[in-house]
């Protein structure tokens, strides 16, 4: 069953095209994620959803309630959904249990026992009940936030980039965090973000959204190993694109012979491959292997447990132009140094990526 049905959502400012046609189903208890590079209207769609802003035309409903269509548009209050923006949005003149408390029906006892519940649920001390907002550091400061917004008992849970002010390893654990929290409270989520490494990991669904439009959806390990286009492939990751032709389920390129995850005969197509399906041995004394190709290690990016690498692939031009260059990763343990000449073969298949 679908928690959230976007059918058509269009937007305008203006002469501003920002939302074109969105249509998206977001299952029950799922953690659905919206990326896409600045400007391409992931956060004026999450907008949309809680009621902030509305539609030109097309249909929203939530958990079978229309919110809005041709007839009707139900406002943000009367909607149930949490929203934790980019910033917390603490009150300032407001302790930590008055604002997880605002809002709620219960008072007195009830009150308080609620919001010692909800400061348990989200990892704050009961000491920390009467501290203000400035006296917290950020991670407590979006724990706070998210309490405040479980606090409504809603049906969806907006997430606007929550973790983007914060340190890497905090930003890491806060994401593990509130995504154990969400998915123990069966809280539909949606998150918005443009980091690609945060939306792959938090995500059951994955959306990715270009220039107003919805480009892709589906499981964020589809999207990653087979993306509709080079853009998308590129923005979920490192990539290898490169043109090759395509015959009895093989592409003939500049890696030699790859098997592809389709049979489209006798045509040229861009293929893609993440580095981590690039493998790479060293190929002394002019070491000969039926599949694969050789090149020179050119560039040895040290990064701890993985190392990336820039390797110039061998040519075999007549002109002698330098060949193709990739990046490859490998182990940092392992991995060979600059200069040294390599072979490289091909894990997995390839992807033959859709004409533009």
């Amino acid at each position: 069953m679908n928690a959230l049905e976007l059918h058509s959502i269009c937007k305008s400012y203006g002469s501003q095209r920002a939302l074109e046609n969105i249509s998206l189903s977001v299952p029950t208890g799922s953690r659905t994620v919206i990326v896409g590079p600045s400007g391409s209207g992931k956060t004026t769609l999450l907008r949309m959803i809680a009621g902030f802003e509305f539609p030109d035309s097309g249909s929203l409903a939530l958990n079978g309630q229309m919110l809005v269509d041709g007839t009707r548009e139900v406002p943000a209050h009367q909607r149930l959904i949490g929203y934790v923006p980019q910033d917390g949005a603490l009150f300032p003149h407001m302790t930590v249990a008055a604002n997880i408390g605002f809002g709620l029906a219960a008072k007195g006892v009830a009150r308080q026992e609620r919001i010692a519940e909800l400061m348990d649920s989200v990892a704050l001390d009961s000491s920390m009940a009467n501290r203000w907002p400035h006296e917290l550091s950020g991670g407590q400061q979006q724990r706070v936030a998210l309490a405040r917004a479980l606090a409504q008992q809603p049906r969806l849970m907006l997430l606007d980039e929550p973790f983007s002010a914060l340190d890497t390893g905090l930003r890491a654990a806060m994401r593990k965090l509130v995504a154990r929290l969400l998915a123990d409270a069966g809280v539909t989520t949606i998150l918005v973000t443009h980091d690609q490494s945060e939306a792959l990991s938090f995500a059951d669904q994955l959306a990715v959204m270009r220039q107003g439009r919805l480009v892709q959806s589906g499981h964020p390990l589809d999207l990653y190993r087979y993306p509709a286009d080079e853009q998308t492939a590129l923005f979920l990751g490192d990539a290898v694109v490169m043109p090759a032709r395509i015959e009895a389920g093989w592409a003939h390129c500049d890696l030699g012979r790859i098997p592809v995850n389709n049979h489209r005969n006798n045509r040229s197509a861009q293929i893609m491959l993440r580095p981590e399906q690039l493998q790479l041995i060293s190929a002394p004394n002019g070491l000969a292997q039926q599949d694969g190709c050789r090149g020179v290690v050119t560039e040895c990016d040290f990064g701890g447990n993985t190392c990336t690498l820039t390797v110039e692939l061998q040519t075999l031009s007549a002109d002698e132009r330098p060949g193709r260059s990739l990046l490859v990763r490998s182990s940092g343990m392992h991995a060979p140094p600059a200069g040294s000449e390599v072979h490289v073969s091909i894990i997995g298949h390839a992807h033959v990526l859709s004409e533009p």
